[in-house]
């Protein structure tokens, strides 16, 4: 199994919803005055990363209801 295949598989097990809450609570610690830059840096990353991986699990459902749809 390739690296990209696994990472599809990790992504999975966890539902578009509970990224977008998992986002949420990261910009909720951004909007904090008291978090330091290097702090705001790490948990900006963090975020961008799940919304990147529930837009993949977007992608994916996409292509599924294509393939339905054929």
């Amino acid at each position: 199994m390739s690296k990209t295949e696994q990472n599809s598989e990790e992504i999975s097990k966890i539902s578009f919803e509970e990224k977008i809450q998992s986002a949420k609570k990261l910009l909720e610690k951004l909007i904090d005055p008291q978090i330091t830059l290097s702090h705001s840096v790490e948990i900006y990353k963090n975020g961008m990363n799940e919304l990147k991986e529930a837009q993949a699990l977007l992608d994916n459902a996409k292509l599924e209801f294509e393939e339905l749809n054929k």
